[in-house]
């Protein structure tokens, strides 16, 4: 597929002489901006195949016609290729790559060991001072959390050396019981040694061990009548004890990261939690830079190695050979954990656990086939990555931004106020329910948020269904119930903006624009066509634009609250019934049950335990109940 832009170097001879030895290769545009940087196993036939593929995609195809030239960078290993790719992405952050934006060094907590009273802090950057660290930590907020804690249990000095060396009394802190004040010795060396073993020993995790220890010195200081002493060892168990339950993570004894994706409107979300000696140490949200949709699966293959390789790039080629053996001082070796927990499975997994390992030192397996409190912890993981996403998306400042560009391209003469979508979901033609979803410069209005029930209708016509989904919507408007939307966004094609229209013509309303939503010929977002009642043809917007993000936004929304509500009903329909087939629930203990929980609502949102709380239920026909309306599709 060249264009007129590669034809400024020879493409023919290039590729005839390239080589198949592993590597990297940059795209370059007519005005040398680096467009794209991959790694090959074999150059020779992974750059030719962009040139071969007649099925690429659209995004594909776009950054193909502004090819101008290629340079190539020859590894001696696939692994050293990943490598390389890795850094230069970081470092050049091409518009066709996914690009990790925050790119900072893990923050640690410092513990000096040249000193008679050892300060504890937090350190960022190359581990050049003497002393102990521990981490990595997910972030600042995480650190400042654990030192507050710390502070707590055993109250060693966090103050400056400067300020350490110079005071002549007591600060703030030894006065409200957060430092024991050795700048003005009112504590001895021994003393202060043991606090900061004990520090030490909760920092590497080993809480239980630290509570055995000061559980026998209690013992010890009351059997020698010293009821103070004892009474602070006391203290200092009750308040560990409480800190380990609450960040102790049940079931996961090593070190971990989950790692989860969720994708929407032309956003990515990755948010990743820390699991560190069984403790969970916090999670960070990343928004990796996309130019179009990409699957879930390609942004995490492409957030490990940037997040978790090495970040200084080699002077010269020469220096190559050794990044799979050795990291360089002050990039991220030693920061990886045995195990990371994906929600999608990277294409390259066998690749990514070699050269982690590599860099690591240690083994690291990636998981994505998880079950018990590690599915626990990654669908919390994925929730929370779904959330940030939801946020991100209903971000004030970009959704005005959409709405001018959504203007801009539709032709409006005004900026649209208000924004509505109607969406059908049905099974076959049952259970047919229409949504509609509300939008203005601000995001979703939920509260406007409405569904209707389609009856009266051939089943599976979703022209029909538009119809009266439509006109039962603007029958309200007439009646004052709502306020009209400047543009209305249909799910679909020239069938269903028709029926739009002669639903709206039907009420004499004529003052609201109707926007057809067809998926393009590979139903993949981002090739949407836009249909317009007064144009013939579709409009064709470009990938990654605001405005067709904020169709996108829209067209999702719609989707999601039709099928949720198609499910509720199906499922609504299936779980009365399914209720009758359970054994030993018979239509007495199902009267009961109803009045309970007050319906079936009520019933499915119910706990085990709360179900066999009711006369008659046993436990195990609880469990029974409990699983029909958590394993089954609703």
């Amino acid at each position: 597929m060249p264009s007129a832009a590669q034809n400024q170097f020879d493409l023919k001879t290039f590729l005839k002489n390239l080589t198949t030895r592993p590597g990297i290769y940059k795209m370059l545009n007519d005005r040398g901006e680096i467009i794209y940087i991959g790694k090959a196993k074999n150059l020779k036939n992974r750059v030719s195949s962009y040139f071969k593929n007649q099925t690429a995609s659209t995004k594909q195809r776009t950054m193909v016609a502004k090819i101008a030239a290629i340079e190539v960078t020859v590894t001696h290993t696939e692994g050293e290729a990943l490598l390389l790719e890795c850094q230069q992405i970081k470092r050049h952050k091409p518009q066709y790559n996914i690009c990790l934006r925050d790119d900072r060094s893990y923050p640690y907590i410092f513990l000096s060991t040249d000193q008679d009273f050892p300060r504890i802090t937090l350190h960022r950057g190359a581990k050049k001072r003497k002393g102990q660290y521990f981490g990595p930590y997910p972030g600042i907020g995480a650190i400042k959390e654990s030192l507050k804690l710390l502070q707590r249990i055993f109250p060693i000095r966090q103050c400056e050396d400067s300020v350490f060396n110079n005071r002549s009394r007591p600060c703030l802190q030894h006065q409200i019981g957060r430092c024991t004040a050795p700048c003005v010795g009112l504590i001895d060396k021994d003393r202060y040694a043991q606090d900061v073993d004990g520090t030490v020993l909760f920092l590497e995790g080993k809480g239980g061990l630290l509570i055995d220890r000061l559980i026998v010195k209690m013992e010890q200081a009351a059997a020698k009548l010293e009821y103070e002493q004892a009474a602070g060892f006391r203290d200092q168990i009750a308040k560990l004890r409480s800190v380990l339950e609450k960040q102790f993570v049940h079931g996961e004894r090593g070190d971990v990261d989950i790692i989860a994706c969720a994708t929407k409107a032309g956003v990515a979300c990755v948010q990743v939690f820390f699991i560190r000696n069984g403790q969970h140490l916090g999670n960070k949200v990343f928004y990796p830079k996309i130019s179009n949709e990409h699957d879930p699966a390609a942004i995490v293959q492409a957030f490990i190695p940037q997040y978790y390789l090495d970040k200084q790039v080699p002077h010269d080629k020469s220096a190559l050979s050794g990044f799979a053996r050795e990291a360089p001082e002050g990039g991220r070796a030693g920061t990886v954990p045995p195990e990371l927990i994906v929600s999608h499975q990277p294409e390259e997994t066998e690749l990514l656990m070699e050269v982690l390992a590599a860099q690591a030192k240690h083994s690291v397996a990636i998981s994505h086939n998880v079950r018990g409190e590690r599915l626990k912890w990654l669908q919390m993981a994925c929730t929370n990555a779904e959330n940030s996403l939801l946020s991100k998306l209903s971000d004030k400042q970009g959704i005005y931004a959409r709405f001018l560009s959504l203007q801009q391209e539709l032709g409006c003469k005004e900026l649209p106020k208000r924004l509505e979508c109607f969406d059908i979901s049905h099974t076959q033609g049952e259970q047919t329910v229409a949504s509609c979803v509300v939008f203005d410069r601000e995001g979703p209005v939920k509260s406007a948020y409405r569904r209707f029930n389609i009856e009266g209708i051939t089943g599976g016509d979703d022209y029909a269904a538009i119809h009266q989904a439509v006109f039962r919507r603007f029958k309200r408007l007439k009646q004052g119930e709502h306020t009209a939307p400047d543009i209305l966004f249909i799910d679909g094609g020239k069938g269903q903006v028709r029926e739009a229209q002669k639903a709206l013509a039907e009420l004499d309303i004529n003052n609201v624009m109707i926007v057809g939503v067809s998926k393009g010929p590979d139903r993949k977002p981002g090739m949407e066509k836009l249909i317009l009642v007064e144009q013939e043809q579709p409009i064709d917007i470009k990938p990654g634009v605001g405005g067709l993000l904020l169709i996108q936004h829209i067209r999702d929304e719609a989707h999601r609250f039709a099928i949720t509500g198609h499910r509720q009903r199906r499922g609504k329909a299936k779980k009365q019934s399914a209720m009758e087939a359970i054994p030993g629930l018979g239509p007495k203990r199902r009267q009961i049950l109803l009045k309970q929980f007050g319906g079936l609502q009520g019933i499915s949102q119910a706990g085990v335990d709360a179900l066999c709380s009711v006369d008659g239920i046993s436990r195990q026909l609880a469990q029974r109940i409990y699983e029909l309306f958590h394993h089954q599709d609703d």
